[in-house]
């Protein structure tokens, strides 16, 4: 395939290093000052861009009629507009908070304990993520989706990041350099402990994930997520 990358920072030649070495070509790359760029030779177009520019970026590339997939977060906001154009382009889009394997695998046992620990008032639970200190926002995209995740099959009403009231789950993002993520989930009572978590080694998990993601999306209409291309539940 012809691949663009939207962003073209650590991510992006993660990204490139992995798609060069199953097969693809790049034939756009896109920095934080492009401006005016052209998608006639691309196949699908993978975003991992700032997320002042994500929505721009994925727009452009609905607008000119090409698959794109987008790891952006801090920008969802604006995702409705996003599924909304798509559909009426009838485009393609994909949108992960986190493309690796091992975290869309984790994502699945979040949810699995969550629905099992719902008739257990005696827990509380809380999140801890830690990433590099370049990474903009906080908490992180994969965080907010593992809260989400425990408030749809819980009684929690909603998370947040400071002194949690009853039924908010409380989020510590830490800020350190060099850890490319970690996220772990804690049920806490007063006579145990419950705890999962996943700890990436490298970019390379999440850059493979998303040349996969991009492979399977590139002939396919619609809007999907990571839950469509590992064909979970």
């Amino acid at each position: 395939m012809n691949i663009a990358i939207l962003g073209y920072g650590k991510m992006g030649k993660a990204i490139e290093n992995i798609a060069i070495k199953r097969g693809h070509t790049i034939v756009l790359k896109v920095s934080s000052d492009t401006i005016n760029y052209t998608l006639e030779q691309v196949d699908v177009a993978i975003d991992f861009s700032l997320p002042s520019s994500a929505f721009e970026n994925i727009s452009n590339c609905l607008h000119q009629q090409t698959p794109v997939i987008s790891g952006t977060t801090g920008w969802l906001d604006k995702y409705h507009d996003v599924v909304s154009l798509c559909n009426e382009k009838k485009g393609t889009f994909l949108y992960a908070s986190n493309f690796s394997l091992g975290v869309n695998i984790f994502f699945e046992v979040n949810r699995t304990l969550a629905e099992l620990m719902k008739g257990l008032p005696q827990y509380d639970v809380n999140i801890e993520e830690i990433h590099h200190t370049q990474k903009l926002d906080a908490p992180s995209g994969t965080a907010i989706s593992l809260a989400e995740a425990i408030i749809k099959h819980s009684d929690y009403k909603n998370w947040t990041l400071e002194t949690p009231k009853p039924k908010e789950i409380g989020i510590l993002a830490k800020r350190i350099d060099s850890v490319p993520g970690t996220h772990e989930i804690n049920y806490e009572s007063e006579v145990d402990s419950i705890s999962i978590k996943h700890t990436a080694h490298s970019r390379e998990g999440f850059a493979l994930g998303a040349v996969i993601a991009a492979e399977w999306i590139h002939d396919k209409i619609g809007v999907f997520t990571m839950k469509d291309v590992l064909n979970i539940g």
